[in-house]
């Protein structure tokens, strides 16, 4: 892959307008400008923090982390020649965003240039046999062969779920309330829309099947492993930052109030 020439941003005081640097090149912050006014006018813009607070330069960093990520993935796309026809957007189950994290995983959803990407770089990537071994063993002797998980309907899309894994009050919840209906508790708003039967993960012991769908699950995690170190290097490399649009979790800049 030919990089492009590394030409270097400007001087301090001349990032005003920019959403920071691709090789050395300006990127103009005009796609994170149109984004943050559509959060506003969107349905949900009473969730989101009250404007110039230290929650709002957050969200915007955080929105600004995302559109880098797709536009260091196009370049990559484009340099690799890669196929970008897939569809627009796509829907990660949970333990997927998680393993992903939030600015990598909704860069995945909504943009076919990473998830091109993602697929090229992860094509070879696979877990070991040593792997695959330890973790049938280990999840094998402490489940059942059959799991339920629910279907649930939210207004972030539809998903499954493990009704362990769910706030206990909502959980509580659902269980009562009719199939299909709507229920608002804490904050949040689902409705079940069927629970699903699954074997559980593959013991020693398990048929041919359940083994494979074990392979498959640890390919998948281990390809987003992998994807996540790629890009982690990709952006130390070949993106530069700008002040006032540094990650969200950067300590150093003066809005990261998270502390251990």
């Amino acid at each position: 892959m030919n990089t492009p020439e590394v030409t270097g941003p400007p001087a301090r005081g001349g990032t005003a307008g920019l959403l920071g640097f691709l090789d050395g090149r300006p990127l103009p912050r005009t796609e994170l400008d149109r984004r943050l006014a559509a959060l506003r006018a969107g349905p949900r813009s009473s969730a989101l923090p009250a404007p110039g607070t230290a929650e709002d330069r957050q969200l915007t960093r955080w929105v600004a982390q995302v559109v880098l990520t797709e536009e260091l993935c196009q370049a990559e796309a484009a340099a690799r020649d890669l196929d970008c026809s897939g569809a627009p957007l796509v829907r990660l189950d949970q333990r997927a965003a998680v393993e992903l994290g939030s600015i990598a995983a909704a860069a995945y959803e909504g943009n076919a240039a990473v998830r091109a990407v993602f697929a090229a770089v992860t094509a070879e990537v696979d877990a070991t046999a040593a792997e695959a071994a330890a973790y049938r063993t280990a999840v094998g002797a402490a489940t059942d062969r059959t799991t339920t998980r629910w279907r649930l309907t939210t207004p972030d899309g539809d998903f499954d779920a493990d009704p362990a894994t769910l706030p206990a009050d909502l959980a509580a919840a659902l269980r009562s309330a009719p199939p299909g209906a709507v229920v608002e508790v804490g904050g949040w708003t689902a409705a079940l829309a069927e629970p699903v039967s699954q074997p559980a993960p593959a013991g020693p012991e398990a048929p041919t099947g359940a083994l494979t769908e074990a392979a498959a699950h640890l390919r998948a995690c281990a390809q987003r492993i992998a994807f996540v170190r790629w890009l982690d290097r990709a952006r130390a490399r070949r993106l530069t930052l700008v002040p006032g649009l540094e990650h969200p979790g950067d300590p150093a800049q003066p809005d990261n109030h998270h502390r251990h």
